[in-house]
């Protein structure tokens, strides 16, 4: 039974995630990338704030290596834009000798929305790629609390029953 009520729990949240993803035209992938990424990385609220941190930053380098893709590719052609990757990319190398930014799958995650969604390279369009990927972490946290305190009232009763 409480493998049943786990299963409504998983698709009571999804079916209300991607209800509300398509009703507010998100990238509902975007939303899941987010979703995965609370399992994925520790299932707390710390390490979800850490992860979303990173992937905003995988996100803004998406954007720093488009732009300067396009000046590069101006002054030397189509070396421009491999050029710009692998700057940024190489200073991943950087960053994951830092305690707090050396989630390099959490960077790469930001990379792959920001080349999936292929925003406008503006702020407003850019900044609004976190709103998929918080509701995402909210929707992974508000499924595992469910199916945590499920589970936590069934070991109750049987801890009961046996006593």
């Amino acid at each position: 039974m409480k493998t049943f009520i786990t299963a409504i729990i998983f698709g009571l949240f999804g079916a209300v995630a991607v209800s509300i993803s398509f009703a507010m035209a998100w990238p509902t992938w975007v939303m899941f990338i987010a979703w995965v990424s609370y399992y994925l990385f520790g299932k707390t609220v710390l390490s979800s704030l850490k992860v979303f941190i990173q992937i905003g930053l995988g996100i803004l380098m998406g954007v720093l290596i488009q732009l300067t893709g396009g000046v590069l590719g101006k002054v030397i052609g189509t070396l421009g834009f491999p050029i710009a990757v692998f700057i940024f990319i190489g200073s991943l190398a950087y960053f994951a000798r830092t305690k707090t930014l050396n989630n390099i799958p959490a960077w790469f995650l930001g990379l792959i929305v920001v080349f999936g969604v292929h925003p406008p390279l503006a702020p407003l369009p850019i900044l609004q790629l976190a709103i998929p990927l918080f509701f995402g972490f909210l929707f992974a946290w508000l499924n595992d609390s469910a199916v945590e305190k499920v589970n936590a009232q069934k070991t109750n009763h049987s801890l009961n029953q046996n006593h």
